[in-house]
């Protein structure tokens, strides 16, 4: 049975990565934080009872600030994989707290990959090394971005995902650590936090087709990205660990949609068509620096690791938006 430790177990990316590993066969331990409030959510249907846990899935708490915690995990669990989805991730956010941002999101994986490299130098055991690296890296660079794209970072997130994706390479290339860097676009789900723009969108429209609310308060409607299906970005997480060589991967759908365009389309599968009754901007939600448009070019992935997207734009928005219109009817029965 192989071992998966997962950073970042309590996220979106997380919950369906400890799924799809654990139909795999694999024992999965999760690393998360201490938190004074139930933190657990996404994963809840998986643990339940810490009296009587499943006999292959384990939590641990730990934090990407502290190095010899993060040590002592990796040479407790020898995990055969290592899945670093643990972040400060939201972009506007990190202009807020751009130290914390950096310690976390940059700094972090070093002390991953230093963990790593020690316990293979005492044990002669290898640990692969998945790193969650973001489309947020290209910015300013023009789309279509491919893994040859230069990277232009336009918020201290993505500043931090640049050191962190570069570290990996210098230490796969320093000491033949087998790390890979997922260049991950946009991937949204039921499970997406609810601070992020698609998830406040579908869940405000939820709400005011429940007269719970009248507005949705929004920043750039014009920024447009490639937005895929979380569950299916897990499965090529997993497949750059399977390959026999270390490398990097752009993950994406190559379809760009606006802000406006999610915002129309959740709308309309609620039965709204004039949206602009129901939108205000709010100059907070603006980006001191914006990002205007994200495409992936997935040939790369498409060839070497034999992984397509099967969800595109409008079954994604669909999916969202029938997940919290059920969830506000079972609100207000």
């Amino acid at each position: 049975m192989k071992k998966a430790l997962i950073s970042g177990i309590t996220g979106q990316d997380g919950s369906y990565l400890a799924e799809f590993l654990l139909n795999k066969g694999y024992e999965v331990h999760g690393i998360m934080r201490r938190s004074s409030s139930f933190s657990t959510s996404r994963i809840d249907h998986i643990y339940q009872d810490p009296h009587h846990p499943q006999k292959n899935f384990f939590l641990h708490y730990g934090d990407l600030t502290d190095a010899e915690n993060i040590r002592k995990l990796i040479f407790k669990i020898a995990p055969d994989e290592f899945y670093n989805l643990g972040a400060q991730s939201h972009v506007r956010v990190s202009f807020d707290i751009p130290e914390y941002t950096a310690n976390i999101t940059g700094v972090g994986v070093l002390r991953v990959l230093d963990a790593i490299k020690d316990f293979q130098e005492h044990t002669g055991k290898k640990i692969k090394m998945y790193q969650a690296s973001s489309s947020e890296m290209f910015g300013a660079a023009l789309p279509p971005q491919n893994e040859e794209t230069k990277f232009h970072p336009r918020s201290p997130y993505g500043c931090a995902k640049v050191f962190a994706y570069n570290i990996v390479r210098n230490y796969r290339e320093s000491y033949g650590i087998f790390a890979v860097n997922g260049i991950l676009f946009n991937h949204e789900s039921p499970r997406r936090g609810g601070t992020f723009v698609t998830k406040k969108i579908t869940k405000s429209v939820a709400d005011i087709v429940a007269g719970k609310s009248d507005k949705i308060y929004l920043g750039n409607l014009d920024a447009r990205r490639d937005w895929g299906y979380a569950p299916e970005y897990c499965e090529a997480m997993w497949l750059m660990l399977q390959q026999d060589e270390p490398d990097d991967f752009v993950i994406g759908t190559g379809q760009s949609h606006s802000v406006k365009d999610f915002l129309i389309k959740a709308l309309s599968i609620a039965g709204i068509t004039d949206w602009e009754k129901y939108v205000e901007i709010d100059a907070r939600y603006h980006r001191p620096a914006e990002v205007d448009s994200l495409i992936a070019d997935t040939k790369k992935a498409k060839e070497k690791l034999g992984w397509e997207p099967k969800v595109k734009f409008d079954e994604l928005v669909e999916i969202m938006m029938k997940h919290d219109l059920d969830n506000i009817k079972k609100d207000t029965k």
